[in-house]
């Protein structure tokens, strides 16, 4: 009788991936979930023997599943598959009853090697089956979004490490906008908040754009705290802060994302946007060069701390082609 087997996360891309990742041999049934609530269903549903979950979805996450799991006592053995690859994350996956955890992107040998390892594959033990039929169709946008999963893990990760913390990451939102509906998500992203801001530019061969890392004033003291410059901050010392986070986390995402998509990208120097302002004040100057552009927008917060920043890559109109040409090869 066929194991069933799940697959449980939010983007399209990586679903299947991971189904095309499984062994060819392998006599098992294949169900998916865009999230953890429908995960933990199918899994009540015995449609879950062993589970491939995420970490970062909507609804409920990987580490709900994982606890709902346990509490339960469900019969599941899980396999965490995520993007978020901060030793603490590996950790509490690790005690919350996960079997082992693989970064994203998915690696075929990996994945099998680990199935191997646990006994729950034997190579040659059955006979040679085809790929599940049910694989989605992948957008673009979607595929992009689980690029930017990646990255977002990445530069997590190195911040994370940095400052002995661990990050608490999101689900990316990737959006193509107009001049005037960027200046309405980005001043959604403060509210009534005072901010700072500091930019880098970016280039590759066909892409160039401008990254953006908002910083909310009411975070700064606790920043300073968790920097141990406490009594000592400063215009001067604010914006050092400001230009070395900015720094670790357009740096590292793009760093994720030139790996994914084979290609390199040259980082500007960090400058100040503005300080202490409203968003649309500070984003006056550059309204004008982002007549149409494609987003992506990351929320980083640091758990334990009233931390909390924002980062924004801007890609401009003719990178769009270029990048929908490289995702496409994820698709394929």
């Amino acid at each position: 009788m066929p194991l069933p087997i799940l697959i449980c996360d939010d983007s399209a891309l990586a679903r299947k991936q991971i189904a095309r990742s499984l062994p060819k041999d392998w006599d098992i049934t294949v169900n998916f979930a865009e999230n953890g609530k429908i995960g933990l269903e199918a899994i009540r549903q015995k449609k879950g023997d062993i589970v491939f979950l995420d970490l970062n979805m909507p609804i409920m996450d990987g580490y709900q599943v994982l606890e709902e799991i346990q509490r339960d006592d469900l019969p599941a053995i899980v396999i965490v598959i995520s993007g978020d690859i901060q030793p603490e994350a590996h950790r509490r996956v690790k005690e919350l009853g996960a079997m082992d955890f693989i970064e994203k992107p998915i690696n075929n040998p990996k994945l099998i090697a680990t199935l191997e390892q646990y006994g729950i594959y034997k190579p040659g033990s059955h006979n040679s089956l085809s790929s599940p039929e049910n694989l989605e169709k992948v957008s673009v946008r979607e595929a992009l979004q689980e690029v930017a999963n990646i990255a977002m893990g990445r530069a997590g990760d190195l911040l994370g490490r940095l400052l002995d913390v661990f990050i608490l990451l999101p689900v990316p939102n990737v959006n193509t906008f107009e001049s005037s509906e960027l200046h309405m998500a980005l001043t959604n992203i403060a509210k009534d908040n005072t901010v700072s801001a500091v930019t880098q530019g970016f280039i590759s061969s066909g892409i160039s754009g401008e990254a953006i890392v908002i910083f909310h004033d009411s975070n700064f003291d606790e920043m300073t705290k968790l920097l141990k410059y406490e009594n000592m901050i400063s215009d001067h010392l604010e914006l050092e802060v400001m230009n070395d986070i900015s720094n670790i986390l357009v740096g590292a995402f793009l760093n994720g994302l030139a790996e994914q998509l084979d290609i390199q990208f040259s980082q500007g120097q960090p400058s100040v946007l503005g300080q202490h302002g409203k968003v649309e004040d500070l984003i006056k100057s550059r309204q004008k060069d982002w007549q149409k552009t494609l987003t992506i927008e990351v929320s980083y917060s640091i758990q334990d701390h009233d931390i909390k920043c924002d980062l924004l890559l801007l890609f401009t109109e003719e990178s769009i082609k270029v990048i929908q040409h490289k995702i496409g090869y994820l698709l394929d």
